[in-house]
This record gives C-alpha cells, structure tokens and sequence, in this order.
C-alpha cells in the first residue's frame, strides 16, 4: 500500500472529517498521579499519553550533579500494547531519540539555576499511538512540570504540520503520517520562540514555510487548552478556602 491507494481528501474534508487547518480534539487532565509531584493525561485525537514528574530531588549517582543547575532527565516510552502490532517493551533507538529532542525542546524554560545539584525527573509513557506521541507527549510533560511547580520561563506547546497528498496539513494522524510526503513537529513559547523543530520528507521553500506558521498556530491553539487546564485544577483547590472566608 501507498499514498496512491489512499484517497485523503473528499468534497474538502479530511479521512477523519477535519479540514486541512485544524486540530484533532485534545483533552487535558492535570494532577492524575497522586505519588508524583506533577502529572498530566493527555488526548490528541487518537492518542494517550500520561506524563509524570519527580523532583527537584537528590541526584543519584552523584557524580552526575551540576554544582550550577539542576539537570532534566526526560524518559519517553511507548507501552508494548500501545501501537497494532505489539512493540518489545523497553526503550528502542527511537525512544532514546525522542526522549534527547524532547528533553531539549523544554529545557529552555526551565530555570534550573535555582535548584543546583538535583535532578528533575519527567517520564512520558504512550498509551495509545496514533501519530504525533512526540508532540502529545512534550504537551503533556510541560503541564506536568507546571502541576509540579517546577519554576519555568513560559509554557512550551506542541504540534505538527504535514504534507499529504501536496496538502499542507495540520496535526496529522495515523494514516497521514504513514503515507503522507512530509512532517514537520515544532515545540514553542506562547512568545513564538521555537525550541524543537525536526522535519521527515521533502517541502518546496513555500510549503515549509506554511507548514511552520501553519503548526505555530496550532501551538498557540494547544497551549490555550493546556492553560485552562491547570487554571481549572487549581480554581478548584483555592475554591474551599474561599467559601470558608465567606462564612467567616
């Protein structure tokens, strides 16, 4: 099978019913571990991701401390059941990959420097892949280090532009990623600052262009939903002592 034997489009509309510019759904969950110092659960279309994140805490073996600044371990992990046909569990070429860009597509927001000789922990665990767990998961692991009070610059969001069937393309699932001509994942502050941007296929200067503004503003789109998240978390815990001073 290939991008010939697939037809994407029909009367305007994605496989899936979505336009060529817009979003799979996107649910977030903040605050879902309850041994993790911050957590996230999060949907993009047909994926689930969790992420967890311990710390700042001791760094063991100690010889890896930083006397100047914390250091970011990120560990991404697809689960053996998340995919079709069942994956060896344990981390493969592509995991190790992941984790490096995804640790360095947050990295930049954190302030380190205030926590030196630790360690900053973030776990990202694949439930369910359905294209896009890089940036699903990098979504999910800056919303669980807010929920972790982890000091940070800014937020960093999350997406991916595609070209399929010579269509620019945002957020692309399974099939488009598959048998699609070209992705583009970026990670970036609400600011517009890019911290993570790869790209697989072949854009004319023009298409990589629209691609880029294309999945900034689906960045921009996400990070509205992962701010009315944590806002809706903790509006909710400050609730209780609200209604206490009223009764005072």
């Amino acid at each position: 099978m290939d991008e010939t034997d697939i037809s994407f489009f029909k009367d305007g509309f994605r496989l899936d019913g979505r336009r060529a510019d817009q979003l799979r759904p996107v649910k977030i969950e903040v605050g879902v571990l309850a041994r993790a110092d911050g957590s996230c659960y999060i949907e993009m279309g047909g994926n689930k991701v969790i992420a967890a994140v311990y710390g700042p805490r001791e760094v063991h073996p100690r010889h890896l401390q930083e006397v100047t600044r914390a250091i970011v371990r990120y560990r991404y992990n697809m689960a053996s059941f998340s995919v079709e046909e069942r994956k060896r569990p344990g981390p493969d070429r592509r995991s190790y990959e992941l984790s490096k860009v995804s640790r360095e597509a947050l990295e930049p927001v954190i302030l380190t420097t205030y926590f030196p000789r630790s360690v900053i922990d973030v776990f990202v665990e694949v439930l369910q892949a359905d294209a896009g767990t890089r940036t699903a998961g990098i979504n999910a692991a800056a919303v669980a280090l807010a929920d972790a009070g982890i000091p940070m610059k800014s937020m960093i969001s999350s997406c991916a532009a595609g070209k399929v069937a010579d269509t620019i393309v945002l957020d692309p699932m399974k099939e488009e990623d598959n048998f699609g001509q070209a992705d583009l994942p970026i990670a970036m502050t609400p600011g517009g600052e890019i911290t993570l941007m790869q790209m697989d296929g072949g854009l004319t200067r023009e298409e990589f262009h629209q691609a880029v503004e294309m999945a900034m503003k689906g960045a921009r789109d996400i990070y509205e939903i992962q701010r009315n998240a944590l806002v809706d978390k903790y509006s909710q815990l400050e609730a209780p002592a609200e209604e206490v001073k009223a009764c005072e």
